[in-house]
């Protein structure tokens, strides 16, 4: 078996950084894995089985050497919703069906892999991407919500009917539930900031600053599980608790492929494949920027693919890189991917031997780490950038975030798609037409509308800022005859191509229009700057035989100058 290229190359002072990333991200994920089950509407043991085999397998297949592959929210939400849909009621079924989406994920991925697709993520711009998972994240947190207060109030409901349901239920609290919900978020919050300056100032090591303060879900779960088992406060209030988890590793399984349930997943699948493929890959990249490090698109592919069938068939549910984790994983001194084999090994370590401990864990406890883990991925400052420089940008991640919020994800995710092919199209469409001249005492030529340029009456220069397809070609057509219709005094028209990267069949016919209808006219059209790809088509075409291959210039100033030695 051929090793991974980190390992070929492993030196023995990465190994420092690799234990404590490794140490402190189990820390991390254990109680974070088991929160995810629960958002997820599954039990916290297939959370756990998640967390072992597929960070062992990302580790062995992907470029990243700092992403943390693991159960995250998003992921978890959509998976929940999708199971939700299929109206299951059984809880052996529910299960069941959350291995064959993470196997249908898998195979998607692998799918897209081998077709090379990973410039898929290409599709969704920033602001769309940001308005969906800033959306996402407040449906996550009101979910929670229920935890918090105790509350019996419906999974997979839209956000504004879980708020609304969640304020008129709100005196009927469980007031123990919510003490311990309210006591968990605050030690949370005091692990982020208040603690960390504290340490600071008392001169701790770099080493014990990172334990300690990435360890207070730990901390949030073992102090309410104690208060719970020694209060028996599960008995004495009615306190909802985690129950019992087996103990051990997962056994190898086989999902259920039964054709029905495949059809009815698929959908979904290809939506949380696409979306964790995108958190996941935005993540290495963010990271791997700051080492100087590459990541390959396509075999993260690969990667990601192989962790889900590798959660599927150890009974877990699919995975993504989490972007908290990989924080921790990078900032706690991560050198290579042996960080995410030691965070596997304690994982099943706890799963060997810890787990009976997690019986009387409170449920409100899992909902303050889910609380406090998405509000940081609420971006308004996407929000703000985008209205200052582009508005339209701007209301497309509204579009989106509303979308989510209002509707669902699923919705949420095919309306930011579609807003970001639709504005594509639209700004394509109608490309950039500046009509240029030269720039006195130099060979340059600008737009006219922004410099003091040279011009000549009878030749009518135009840049186009777009390559050339089927969008916008009668846009092309209409612009070049109403200025040749503005001027009668225009005898040739000069297409600057510097722009122009690819020419399709629909431009290449309305090229052979825009000809003749000029030739019609008397006026001679010419192509300045045309790169040698778009050339190598165009010789191959007909439209250069009508033209002449002699109105080609290698530069504007070479089309300028030659015609005006013409008169």
């Amino acid at each position: 078996m051929l090793l991974p290229d980190w390992l070929k190359n492993y030196q023995r002072a990465q190994l420092n950084g690799d234990l404590l990333a490794g140490i402190i991200v189990a820390v991390v994920l254990v109680p974070q894995s088991m929160a995810y089950g629960m958002l997820a509407g599954l039990p916290p043991e297939v959370a756990l089985y998640s967390s072992v085999l597929p960070l062992i397998l990302y580790a062995i297949f992907g470029s990243s050497r700092t992403l943390a592959v693991g159960p995250v929210g998003l992921m978890s939400l959509m998976t929940g919703a999708t199971i939700i849909e299929l109206d299951i009621v059984h809880a052996n079924e529910i299960v069941s069906a959350a291995h064959t989406l993470a196997l249908l994920i898998g195979i998607i991925l692998l799918l897209m892999r081998i077709l090379k697709l990973g410039a898929v993520i290409n599709f969704l711009s920033h602001p769309v991407i940001s308005g969906f998972v800033s959306a996402s994240a407040i449906i996550i947190a009101l979910s929670q919500m229920k935890h918090i207060f105790g509350l019996d109030v419906p999974r997979g409901l839209p956000a504004y009917e879980t708020l609304y349901l969640i304020i008129t239920q709100a005196p009927q609290s469980n007031v123990v539930t919510l003490l311990i919900g309210i006591a968990s978020l605050l030690l949370l919050w005091c692990f982020k900031s208040p603690l960390v300056n504290l340490l600071k100032k008392i001169g701790t090591t770099e080493a014990a600053l990172q334990f300690i303060s990435k360890s207070g879900p730990l901390f949030a779960v073992v102090f309410s599980t104690f208060a719970v088992f020694h209060l028996e406060l599960n008995k004495q209030f009615i306190v909802p608790i985690i129950g019992h988890i087996p103990l051990g590793l997962p056994n190898m399984i086989l999902p259920n492929l039964n054709p029905q349930l495949v059809m009815q997943l698929l959908p979904n699948a290809l939506l949380i494949a696409l979306i964790g493929y995108l958190e996941s890959i935005s993540i290495a990249k963010s990271m791997a920027s700051q080492k100087r490090q590459k990541i390959d698109s396509n075999k993260e592919l690969a990667a990601l693919g192989s962790a889900n069938i590798a959660s599927a068939i150890s009974g877990g549910f699919p995975v993504a890189g989490g972007f908290g984790r990989s924080m921790v994983n990078f900032s706690a001194g991560a050198n290579s991917p042996l960080a995410s084999v030691i965070t596997a090994g304690l994982v099943g370590l706890t799963l060997v031997t810890l787990t009976p401990l997690f019986f009387f864990l409170p449920k409100a406890a899992l909902a303050a780490i889910i609380i406090l883990a998405v509000i940081p991925l609420i971006d308004t400052h996407t929000f703000k950038h985008a209205w200052n420089y582009d508005r339209t940008d701007a209301f497309s991640m509204l579009i989106t975030f509303f979308t989510v919020l209002i509707i669902n994800v699923e919705t949420g995710i095919v309306a930011g798609i579609a807003m970001s092919i639709g504005l594509y199209l639209h700004r394509s469409s109608q490309p950039h037409i500046a009509i240029v001249g030269r720039v006195e005492g130099t060979e340059h030529y600008r737009n006219i509308n922004r410099h003091t340029v040279v011009t000549d009456k009878e030749i009518l220069a135009l840049r186009v800022d777009e390559n050339l397809y089927f969008a916008n070609t009668n846009y092309l057509e209409d612009t070049i005859m109403r200025f040749v219709a503005d001027n009668q005094f225009i005898n040739h028209v000069v297409l600057i191509c510097s722009s122009i990267s690819f020419i399709d069949s629909s431009a290449l016919e309305s090229l052979d229009n825009i000809l003749y209808r000029l030739k019609k006219a008397n006026i001679q059209l010419h192509f300045a700057e045309v790169k040698g790809p778009v050339m190598d088509k165009l010789r191959t075409t007909t439209f250069l035989k009508k033209m002449g291959e002699e109105h080609i210039f290698l530069s504007t100033h070479q089309a300028i100058s030659f015609l005006n030695t013409k008169h």
